[in-house]
């Protein structure tokens, strides 16, 4: 009678956490290769968040979805300590000079002082930002991590959402479009 050969412990014990790393390294290659149009986002189609928020900037407009009504808004999550955020700034910046729109912030996750001071240092391009410390507003809309930016119709739709750096290309080739659409209707 032929004994039946078991893996043993210890070689299962080995194993496991390479079968880990491997799936680990899988993940981190597809994550690399997924486009911003491949992340779900359960808001497009329908109504933004209504998710008021305290205005970062003593003076300004409180954040509250219900008062972008009517003008086709584009709303940007950022922090101050977040690196692609600042690559993206300058972009922002010349987004601001457009009249087509309008470019509010949502600053999460981050405290005032420091944010302020990234608004001092690098310019401000919001019509308002509001401020989300606990990152309960940035939840609500379902962010992974900034930089990430909603297109919203004049109905308050949301018609396309942009995960990592806005560049000059996505503006041209996805943004813009977009954009005039909403202008038309």
């Amino acid at each position: 009678m032929t004994a039946s050969r078991t893996p043993e412990p210890r070689r299962l014990k080995l194993l496991a956490p390479l079968a880990a790393f491997a799936g680990f390294v899988i993940f981190a290659i597809t994550g690399l290769f997924m486009q911003n149009s491949d992340l779900p986002s359960a808001f497009i189609g329908r109504q933004a968040p209504q998710t008021p928020l305290p205005a970062l900037m003593d003076g300004e407009q409180d954040f509250n979805p219900q008062d972008f009504r009517g003008r086709v808004t584009l709303v940007n999550f950022w922090g101050s300590w977040c690196p692609p955020c600042r690559e993206e700034h300058p972009v922002l910046m010349q987004l601001a000079r457009e009249k087509t729109f309008d470019l509010v912030g949502v600053n999460y996750a981050d405290r005032r002082t420091n944010a302020l001071r990234f608004l001092s240092s690098f310019g401000n391009p919001y019509k308002t930002t509001g401020h989300d410390p606990t990152s309960k507003t940035a939840i609500e809309w379902g962010v992974y991590g900034p930089p990430e930016t909603f297109v919203l119709g004049k109905d308050g739709t949301v018609l396309y959402r942009h995960i990592g750096v806005l560049t000059g290309d996505v503006i041209t080739s996805t943004l813009r479009p977009i954009i005039e659409t909403a202008n038309a209707q």
